[in-house]
């Protein structure tokens, strides 16, 4: 066989289902031939994306495999990787590249030299001989320790290149459990903590510890926050739930982070971002993560634990219960969970009116208000976009299970949702995935809802038209009003048609209703109807810039 045969029947020891491709790569036809889909989109970085969003759905359980050829697909592909390696999402991207003796020529592109800034681990197989143990050196650094994109650029003739029989068995993932005397003093800190707060990232989705993070939680009693990937982690209609910390989050997660003697930081990275709720000075820290790289970085801990997350939150379980005296064994809610739940309904209460607001042009919160009722949020992930839609969606979307919140946005690349969402579908079939959009982010994505169209992938797209670029007014404001710079034009929804995509625009508030449940007939019918369609709403809505931001 040759290289590109032996990848590709690597990839299906490996269990994978879909590549996903555009548009030349010797990979394509042999993965096709033993049986792995290709599904091929409009544009190089909505197929990372669709990789991307296909492992986090998985929660790295299933690694979404991307590939493009050498030269410009490299090149175009780099945003997408990019955006995997800022939010620590394990995708396997396999790039052609120039023959082995043309690739140091200028201007010839090298991928495996150029990712290494936006990946775990890039490399060129230079020898079609070296697949084997290349890509066993790819799998395990995927599903070991901090997760992130590796690399691995086949030459066009290496995947040409004959390759001798051999034997291949799929990578089993390797776990850490953390230090005992670590562990005791992490657990000693928590229990003697008067004002706790579980800061929680998406190394819970990935150790999937969402069970041992509840119990943990309703063991000490103590408030419990998420970051922005790590939305969904903690079911947040649980009285110990504060809702999530990112460029825009609750009131809760900022009263008790400034309340709290101890921050308890677990799968998290404590990176300091606009895109997460800052840590206040003064604090004690303890960190659980399994990367290195974090502790210490720009937070200090008083005390780190290296380990996977549901390995060392099961280990601080019987520490706790070894540790507890009688009466703290049990706690039963009280004062925390009544302060919780006051100021949840005091902020609920002031956002009421623009949550039901029946102003035209329509205001987006009253979508969003309308969407979380209408779908069943046990059997849906919601993705948002960047910049405002994101920041509308996050604090105000109450997620009840793991993964129905793809959160993402250390790096926030706009119409990164479309193929997260899609990636998501394919994951997860039984599922309804929607993604919410702004009219900014439709510009640099929508041509592949045709992808959607024609891979039979049914999401919904909720997109938010308001004819700006919110909130720029801050940063071009001359040009803004000199040459109307932030303002932009479209009838989406002939797009969405022209793509083959059933769509509809909304002006009214009184048809969001009608209009939502119209798609929702569309993407999930009955099954006596047959399979799902891609459909996408446009609603017509003003610029909104208020943001429950309290820090």
């Amino acid at each position: 066989m040759n290289g590109a045969r032996a990848i590709a029947n690597i990839l299906k020891a490996e269990g994978t289902d879909y590549l996903f491709c555009f548009p030349v790569n010797a990979l394509i036809d042999e993965c096709a031939g033993v049986g792995i889909r290709p599904i091929v989109a409009r544009t190089e970085r909505t197929l990372v994306n669709m990789a991307d969003g296909y492992s986090r759905a998985s929660n790295g359980g299933r690694i979404g495999v991307a590939t493009v050829q050498h030269g410009p697909g490299a090149e175009n592909a780099f945003a997408g990787v990019a955006q995997a390696f800022a939010d620590g999402s394990p995708v396997l991207f396999l790039p052609g590249g120039n023959p082995r003796g043309r690739g140091d020529i200028a201007p010839n592109f090298q991928a495996a030299e150029n990712y290494r800034g936006v990946t775990k681990w890039s490399a060129q197989a230079n020898s079609a001989e070296r697949i084997p143990g290349l890509l066993r050196r790819a799998f395990t650094l995927l599903r070991t320790g901090r997760r992130a994109p590796v690399a691995l650029e086949v030459p066009v003739d290496v995947a040409s290149e004959g390759v001798e029989a051999f034997a291949y068995s799929p990578v089993r993932v390797v776990r850490a459990a953390g230090d005992s005397a670590d562990v005791r003093e992490a657990v000693r800190i928590l229990l003697q903590a008067r004002r706790p707060v579980l800061h929680v990232g998406q190394g819970v989705h990935w150790a999937e510890a969402w069970e041992e993070l509840r119990a943990l939680a309703e063991f000490v009693q103590a408030p419990v926050m998420t970051t922005l990937p790590g939305k969904s982690a903690f079911p947040e209609n649980h009285p110990l739930a504060l809702g999530t910390g990112g460029y825009a989050g609750t009131p809760m997660v900022d009263h008790f982070l400034r309340q709290a003697d101890v921050i308890f930081g677990i799968g998290c990275s404590f990176t300091t971002t606009v895109f997460a709720a800052p840590i206040p000075k003064g604090k004690v820290i303890v960190h659980v993560t399994n990367n290195e790289a974090d502790l210490n970085k720009d937070v200090a801990a008083d005390c780190a634990v290296l380990g996977d997350a549901r390995l060392v939150l099961q280990q601080m379980l019987e520490e706790a219960w070894r540790q507890a005296s009688r009466e703290r064994e049990r706690p039963e809610g009280g004062p925390v969970v009544e302060e919780i739940a006051s100021l949840r309904a005091r902020w609920r209460a002031e956002w009421l009116l623009r949550l039901t607001s029946d102003e035209t042009p329509i205001n987006p919160y009253r979508v969003i208000h309308e969407l979380m009722r209408l779908v069943d949020r046990t059997t849906t992930t919601i993705t948002h976009d960047s910049g405002m839609p994101r920041d509308q969606l996050a604090p105000f979307w109450e997620t009840l299970t793991p993964r129905g919140y793809l959160g993402w946005g250390k790096s926030t690349q706009l119409g990164s949702s479309l193929g997260f969402a899609l990636g998501a579908k394919l994951a997860t079939p039984e599922k309804l995935v929607i993604h919410f959009l702004g009219d900014t982010a439709f510009g640099m994505c929508g041509l592949d809802l045709e992808t959607a169209v024609r891979e039979r992938i049914p999401i919904l797209t909720v997109l938010v038209n308001n004819g700006v670029m919110g909130g720029y007014e801050r940063w071009i404001p001359v040009a803004s009003q000199k040459y109307r710079s932030r303002y932009l034009s479209g009838d989406y929804t002939k797009v969405a048609e022209g793509l083959g995509v059933v769509a509809e625009r909304v002006t009214q508030p009184s048809e969001i209703v009608p209009a939502l449940r119209r798609a929702l007939a569309v993407v999930s019918p009955d099954p006596e109807a047959g399979p799902g369609r891609p459909a996408l709403v446009e609603f017509i809505t003003g610029e909104e810039t208020r943001l429950s931001k309290p820090w």
